[in-house]
């Protein structure tokens, strides 16, 4: 027996074990169980009685029983007819409302799978019908029919069809259900945006362009770049004024300050710096971070600095000291994106942890983390007008509510690595991604009414084809973008595009809020 097994191996024992078995068993496996006619009756019966009972009552089309000249006499129920209306051709029965054979005991054929309702007509013809003895009862129980099937979870399903609600009415002076139409829930319609269209490209950069930020004056605006400079460009024009160079790795965010003549950068070379606009020199460094600083940010009331690195944390420096006021640490990944405010919660900040977190700023904690996103969370931005902001990632953009970060809406769609995202006063929110794709979206509703993939700058590999960054001028105007292809993109909204040249293509069945 032992060599036995050593001969084959234990795989191969196996599957002659399995083989020995099906062939046992495979003369009865596709043979079906045998059907008792008897029981397969009480259990219809009982199912039907447990299922409908509440709606047996309830009247029905009578077209499918035309030619059968009455109910069915095999009725397990000894539902008849109303005696008022003997003798005339009924348009009703007195059994389910419901899509499905219209009694027991009748079999569903290709006609009785086709869910009928009557028509106006037919049912107020019925409410008349019922004979004045009987019409207040029934009327009673009807009315306790439709609260049962309010009461129970499902039966509303089974008793009307989708879109449908049961209505009381008065008729006759009796109060009767009849089958009302329901408005499905939509969403308002989203307010009319005209389309953004290009109208400039500047090139210059040597490498990717990875930040960009618009001066508070709207004279110029300043670029850095993976070929380690900062370029600062005339806005009307589109020229070269200044190149700043420093850094020594790529240039990952860059933002001027409206308090003072200063413009701060950052870069993978884990160095922030402040540059006094008036010599075109670095004049101060701050120093503290682990590993790549990927963004910052200003506050708008208080000369304090915000940084977001690599080494999943964010540091708050005084500006004038160079001095690290708190070290905001939680995130368990980088930290692609940090925003500031005046109000509370004063710093929110985005990572690839795939959360959220809002924070204290006297306290240097975390007041709320969100959950919600599934991957990176690469963008945040806020909203110039309501206390609300969206935040960007691969699965969804998603709109919050502050100060607690209550869940509005998701945006979806845009099916994409999300890098970017910039709103501007009139409810324009745009999106820009790793595939050169930008999507525009009205914030209130969420609809997406304008979608665009600019082609790549000729000598470009169409794989260079990213949205880094992107931003609206101070006018909001203007729409820059920073691009893979070492280009600068400038949008504008179409003057001659009106509501009738560009209707809105809205269908509200489609444009559903999800809620989670």
């Amino acid at each position: 027996m032992v060599e036995e097994v050593q001969k084959h191996s234990v795989h191969t024992l196996v599957f002659r074990s399995l083989k020995r078995t099906h062939d046992m068993f495979v003369a009865d496996n596709a043979k079906p169980i045998p059907l008792d006619d008897e029981s397969h009756k009480v259990k219809m019966a009982v199912k039907l009685r447990t299922e409908y009972g509440s709606v047996l009552h309830m009247p029905t089309l009578k077209e499918n029983l035309r030619e059968k000249g009455g109910p069915n006499t095999g009725d397990p129920y000894g539902q008849k007819q109303y005696s008022g209306n003997q003798g005339q051709e009924l348009e009703y029965l007195i059994t389910g409302t419901h899509p499905y054979p219209p009694g027991p005991g009748v079999a569903l054929t290709a006609d009785t799978k086709v869910q009928r309702m009557p028509s106006e007509s037919a049912a107020q013809s019925l409410a008349v019908a019922l004979p004045a003895s009987q019409s207040r009862l029934d009327a009673n129980r009807t009315a306790a029919g439709v609260g049962d099937i309010y009461r129970h979870a499902g039966i509303s399903e089974r008793s009307q069809p989708p879109g449908m609600s049961v209505a009381m009415v008065e008729a006759g002076g009796n109060k009767n259900s009849a089958l009302m139409a329901k408005k499905a829930p939509t969403m308002p319609k989203p307010q009319w945006h005209p389309p953004w269209k290009l109208y400039r490209v500047i090139s210059g950069h040597l490498g990717w362009v990875r930040c960009i930020a618009v001066e508070p004056g709207n004279q110029w605006f300043v670029t850095g770049s993976a070929d380690r400079t900062i370029k600062i460009w005339d806005l009307a024009s589109g020229k070269l004024k200044l190149s700043l160079t420093g850094h020594i790795s790529t240039v990952r965010g860059v933002i001027v300050s409206a308090r003072s003549p200063y413009l701060f950068s950052c870069g993978e070379d884990k160095q922030v710096k402040c540059w006094d606009l008036e010599y075109n020199k670095v004049i101060r460094h701050y120093h503290g971070h682990l590993s790549a600083v990927y963004g910052l940010d200003l506050h708008p009331t208080i000369d304090v600095l915000v940084t977001c690195s690599r080494d999943s944390t964010a540091r708050i420096w005084d500006v004038r000291t160079k001095a690290s006021v708190h070290t905001l640490s939680g995130h368990t990944n980088a930290v692609a994106t940090v925003k500031c405010q005046a109000a509370e919660p004063q710093i929110i900040t985005g990572s690839h942890d795939t959360t959220i977190r809002l924070w204290d700023l006297v306290a240097g904690k975390t007041r709320v983390t969100l959950t919600n996103h599934k991957k990176s969370v690469r963008a945040v931005v806020l909203h110039p007008r309501h206390y609300t902001f969206a935040s960007g990632s691969p699965d969804n953009i998603k709109q919050w509510k502050f100060p607690d970060g209550n869940f509005i809406q998701n945006l979806s769609g845009h099916n994409a690595i999300i890098n970017t995202l910039a709103v501007n006063s009139d409810g324009v929110l745009v999106s820009g991604a790793d595939n050169g794709t930008m999507h525009l979206w009205d914030w209130r509703t969420g609809y997406n009414f304008q979608r665009v993939h600019a082609a790549v700058q000729p000598g470009s590999l169409d794989s260079e084809s990213g949205i880094f960054a992107c931003v609206f001028d101070q006018s909001e105007s203007r729409l820059l973008t920073a691009e893979a292809d070492k280009t600068i993109k400038v949008y504008k909204e179409d003057d001659t595009a009106t509501e009738e040249t560009h209707p809105v293509s809205w269908k509200p069945e489609i444009i559903k809020r999800k809620r989670f």
